[in-house]
């Protein structure tokens, strides 16, 4: 197995944009910021599950819309701004970090990274080469989640990677067809499948689907359970990880098992 998987046993917490209790929340502090990163690890979680975009000046930096309207208030996107425009938006909300600098300033965290934007997807790919070990790849658009992996692919580990949404819908089909070799070549080129429980009326996640990705020799993490009778529920179907709001609740229910 790739060596992101070697830092924790499963089921796997997976920390969504960091982690936010509901006072960090009032206080203003945002997801993806460097004080939300920073309580996840604090509260013990291996994993942290971020978003990637590009500035105008070319930083990768954590943050997950296209444009800052919902986190900041501001109508502008992520590629009209500056890295200095941008950190001072974030100054009073927990902290803007870029990519380059949450790989360096939490070296015993592995990091789950959306690429968002096409653009970002070679300069991050470059700034996750030499921490391939440690960062698993992902984005909705297959195409883009290629690029950056194969921009970070020079080094002796590559990253890790799960589906994009063509692939997904290639395991659905596979599993809606009960074909383990329709699933197997689905799921070729990915060492995890992350998607939610259902897609609008699509069950995407049963215990025949893990058990059909196991058997293709791909993990399960589901996103986004904040539930704790659904992350239990889920955990007794065999799913791998965990992608969730309230990473402290689910070390807790996994603590109690």
């Amino acid at each position: 197995m790739h060596p992101w998987f070697d830092a924790s046993p499963t089921p796997r917490v997976l920390a969504h944009r960091g982690l936010l209790r509901a006072a960090d929340a009032d206080a203003g502090v945002a997801e993806n910021s460097f004080a939300a990163v920073t309580a996840a690890h604090a509260a013990g979680a291996v994993y942290v599950e971020s978003d990637c975009h590009l500035t105008a000046d070319g930083e990768v930096v954590l943050f997950h819309d296209t444009d800052l309207r919902r986190v900041t208030g501001d109508p502008r996107t992520v590629e009209q701004v500056s890295l200095r425009d941008l950190d001072d938006l974030m100054s009073a909300r927990g902290g803007l970090v870029t990519l380059r600098q949450a790989l360096e300033a939490f070296p015993d965290v592995c990091f789950n990274i959306d690429v968002k934007a096409a653009r970002a997807a070679v300069p991050a790919g470059r700034i996750i080469a030499p921490h391939a070990e440690r960062v698993l790849v992902t984005s909705f658009d297959d195409r883009r989640r290629l690029v950056a992996l194969e921009a970070a692919g020079s080094g002796a580990t590559r990253p890790a990677t799960s589906a994009g949404s063509r692939t997904v819908a290639r395991f659905v089909a596979a599993v809606a067809a009960r074909s383990r070799s329709l699933v197997g070549r689905a799921l070729a080129d990915v060492d995890a499948l992350q998607v939610p429980e259902r897609q609008g009326p699509v069950r995407i996640v049963s215990p025949r689907s893990i058990e059909l990705a196991h058997a293709a020799g791909v993990e399960v993490h589901v996103w986004t359970v904040n539930a704790p009778e659904d992350m239990s529920r889920l955990i007794g179907w065999g799913v791998d990880g965990i992608v969730t709001d309230a990473a402290d609740v689910a070390l807790a229910v996994l603590g109690d098992r």
